[in-house]
């Protein structure tokens, strides 16, 4: 008989599972919350590689174990808000759900709100420069002529500023995004108010900082879907529109729902992706 083995490291934000083992994500239902999303299971990166000189300038390299390389890649910015009490640990079992599902995933830490040379325009600096450093993970099996772009929340906005100059990626997946920080920096929520935060000033101090950052103002990629819940609390349904981008509106969805590696709203995400990748 085959013998399996198991190698477990705990951690803060949940338990690390060795890469030998796939881990079951089971059906879950819509409307997860944040907590949900931070005690779910999650398997080691295989890379930590640096694209810049500082240190919160890298990004984590997960690669399939179920498919040969190359593999199609996602480059994956997480979301918090723009702030940097939130890094990409939330998202760890979202990224260990895509490559059990034979994807790739370049996922991108970087300087945010509160970091040194963080906020905007660092912020989206950095995300340019990961993007950049695709070249250097091809040695790893990683095909990086086929790749997309996609994003969380607030780097769900920051997916779609980097699809309008990346014509090379086969697309921009963006899911709860912010697609207009003008209209959304003038509410009164928390990721609302962090806007104008990351900026560094109100729309009406700083208007051409605002365009700038703006998807709303900007062409996107030809080939970007927005992918949106009914219940998000977070991201109002009215950010899911942008003219030249597809929307996909769910009902029953929150905001967490799209990074559960359980959830319908990932089986969506993934597949989107593999048609995009194919």
């Amino acid at each position: 008989m085959k013998n399996y083995y198991l190698i477990v490291a705990f951690f803060s934000s949940g338990i690390v599972f060795a890469a030998e083992n796939k881990i079951d994500y089971p059906g879950i239902g819509s409307d997860i919350g944040f907590e949900q999303i931070q005690a779910l299971k999650f398997s080691q990166e295989d890379q930590r590689l640096a694209y810049g000189d500082d240190p919160l300038q890298f990004g984590k390299l997960y690669l399939p174990k179920n498919s040969d390389s190359p593999h199609p890649l996602i480059v994956f910015i997480h979301g918090g808000c723009w702030l940097n009490s939130f890094d990409m640990s939330h998202a760890y079992a979202f990224l260990t759900g895509l490559a059990q599902e034979g994807l790739a995933v370049w996922s991108l830490e970087y300087r945010r709100t509160g970091d040194t040379g963080g906020g905007w325009p660092g912020t989206y600096e950095d995300i340019k420069a990961g993007i950049r450093y695709l070249s250097s993970l091809e040695s790893f099996g990683v095909d990086t002529e086929n790749f997309l772009i996609a994003g969380h929340s607030a780097g769900g906005h920051l997916s779609l500023l980097a699809g309008t100059e990346t014509p090379d990626a086969q697309g921009v997946i963006a899911l709860a995004p912010i697609t207009n920080i003008i209209s959304y920096s003038q509410g009164s929520g928390s990721c609302e108010v962090a806007a104008t935060q990351f900026i560094g000033s109100s729309y009406n101090q700083n208007p051409s900082a605002y365009r700038q950052a703006n998807p709303a103002e900007k062409t996107p990629h030809r080939n970007s879907i927005i992918f949106h819940g009914t219940l998000d609390a977070i991201v109002p349904i009215e950010q899911s529109r942008l003219t030249g981008a597809r929307t996909e509106l769910h009902e029953g969805v929150s905001h967490f729902d799209w990074i559960h590696p359980g959830s319908e709203a990932f089986t969506n995400v993934v597949k989107a992706a593999k048609e995009m990748l194919q």
